[in-house]
Formats: structure tokens, sequence, C-alpha cells
């Protein structure tokens, strides 16, 4: 039984409502007062290409929605580090954001011993802004006509068969030593200086196969000189309804190679701030505008949650992490 008598007890309860709404309070009017000021997106991306055209989407809805003005800063090079570098030491208060791409939250931790900076202590990731799937491309003369027999060839040559690449650690490179592991195949990198001169390759039959996104490999596949032998998730792209799965073109089941791209905020920040930036992104990434963008790109929506995405992001280090160890590939 109780000793305390019920006019007690509700007294307590609303000292206790009390006390935590004055705890709120501060949280409550920092969200209502950001922004005050002009915000920045730093993208480690150049003008022009796809993560660029959503950042810009993003910062011109964002805009309208905070009547302050958005600016995209482009700080490309370094590995992505030049534009790192710029964020942790701008604004922490919410005013400067950035966008990272899945190589540097999951496959540079792994990839650099040394690396300028921390995953989990300087950044807050709040939420994907696309992803995209990659397909299996080979040029339209090739041999090949399904991914069972670029596995049968490599095989049967171990070593000889090449695929490209524009670097060590993309997505396109991890998920080339990602199949070859699922595969138990051994094939030979080659690296490229950027991804027109990769595709052209491939499309001349100089490299065997490229992993390619519809952004980067669609021009030269809508010009009818590569051939998509597979779509590299677990289902068929809406998009390209008649290309298979690798599973369904004979490769490893479930097999899925994807590229995303996210936003971050300073660690540290208000609650109700990362909430509001996080509420009004998710915002900025709606509309027929925004879908009729996505799909010019190659791009999918990518909603999930906060703990759903943190622990996705989990599951790609640990995935990247084990497959960069097993190629033995470092950058530093």
């Amino acid at each position: 039984m109780s000793l305390l008598s019920p006019s007690f007890s509700r007294r307590a309860a609303l000292a206790l409502g009390v006390a935590a709404a004055a705890g709120l309070a501060p949280q409550l009017a920092a969200a209502q007062q950001f922004p005050n000021k002009a915000v920045r997106i730093i993208t480690p991306f150049p003008v022009g290409g796809g993560p660029d055209g959503v950042a810009r989407i993003v910062a011109e809805k964002l805009g309208r929605i905070w009547n302050q003005p958005v600016v995209v800063e482009n700080r490309p090079g370094g590995n992505g580090f030049i534009a790192i570098d710029a964020f942790k030491r701008g604004a922490k208060d919410g005013h400067d954001l950035i966008v990272l791409d899945n190589v540097h939250l999951a496959a540079y931790p792994s990839l650099f011993k040394k690396l300028p900076y921390d995953v989990a202590k300087d950044f807050d990731t709040l939420l994907p802004l696309f992803k995209t799937h990659f397909f299996f491309t080979v040029g339209t003369g090739s041999k090949y006509k399904n991914v069972a027999d670029i596995v049968a060839d490599a095989k049967a040559r171990p070593g000889k068969l090449n695929y490209g690449s524009w670097s060590v650690g993309n997505p396109v490179h991890l998920g080339s030593e990602l199949f070859e592991s699922a595969t138990g195949t051994q094939m030979e990198h080659v690296i490229f200086k950027e991804t027109t001169q990769l595709y052209t390759s491939v499309a001349t039959g100089d490299i065997d196969f490229a992993l390619g996104s519809a952004a980067t490999a669609g021009p030269l596949y809508r010009a009818g000189k590569l051939r998509l032998l597979a779509f590299a998730s677990p289902q068929r792209s809406a998009e390209f309804p008649d290309v298979p799965t690798v599973a369904e073109a004979g490769g490893p089941k479930d097999f899925a190679v994807t590229g995303w791209n996210a936003i971050a905020v300073p660690p540290g920040l208000p609650a109700a701030v990362t909430d509001k930036i996080k509420r009004d992104i998710e915002q900025a990434l709606t509309g027929p505008d925004v879908a009729e963008k996505f799909k010019t790109f190659g791009y999918e929506q990518f909603p999930t949650t906060r703990p759903q995405f943190a622990q996705f992001v989990k599951d790609e280090s640990q995935r990247f992490g084990e497959v960069i160890k097993k190629a033995n590939v470092s950058l530093d």
C-alpha cells in the first residue's frame, strides 16, 4: 500500500511534468529559431554530377522551407577529405551540413589505417538522400550472354578475365571484389581515370565487364553500345523490368551492389534541431519533380528511420570490411 496521499502524488507528478517541460524548452526554442542565418551544404562531389544535382534540389527546397539561403559548396578531391575538413572546421550549430557517400562512411574506415576523420565522432548521419543499384554491363559484341557465362569463364581462366572501375575502394571496385568472393573466382581490376573512358572500354571490348549505374552506363546503353546482363539487386528494376537480377542470370543469390549518399550534421546538436533538419529534408525529397529528377539520375528513394539507417551503415561497413580484408587492398 502506498504511504503517499493522492494529493501528494498528483503534486509530485505535476512537478515532474513542469520540470520535464522546462528541460525541453531550450531544445524547442532552438528548433524554432533554426536556421537564423544562411545554411551551407558541403559536398565532396564536383558540380554537374548526380550527387551534386540532388544536393542542389534539397538546397533549393530547404531555402523555401526555412526562408533562409541554403547554398551548396562543392569541395571535390582528396578522397573527400577536403570537404570533410571544411565541415569539421565549420559551424557546429547545424548551419553547416555535409553530404557523404557509402565509401566515406562504410569503406574508407577499412581502406585507410590512418583516416583523417572518425565516422562515429565527427558526424551525426541523419538520413540517406538516395541509393542506386548497379548493373553488370558488357559490350554489345561480348561473348557473355549472362552472369553465369562470366563466372564460368573466370573459373576457367583464373586471373585473366578483367573488370574496370575508376579507383580503388569505390562501389564498383568493391562490388566486383564482393562478386569474386561470392563466386570463388579471381579477376583482374583495371583502373581508369574517369567513368566515360571506363564504359567506352567496356563497349569496345577492351574490358570484359564493369558494374555500372543507370547514370554512368546509361548513355552508352541507350546508344546501343552496351548490354545490361543483370541488375545487382534481389528484385528487378522498375525502370528496367526486362533485365534479370544477378540470381536470375545465373549468379549468386541475393547479390546486391548499391551506392548511396547521406546527409550528416555535427554531433551534439539538440535533438529537436536534428529532428527538424531531418523532417524538412524528407519533405524536400518529396514531390513529382524530385521523382522525375531521380529517374533521370537512375536513383531511388531510400526511406528509413534513423535506427534502421544506422544499422544499415553498420552492416555495410562490416560487409565492405570483410571483402577489403580478403582482397588485401589499402589506400595508405
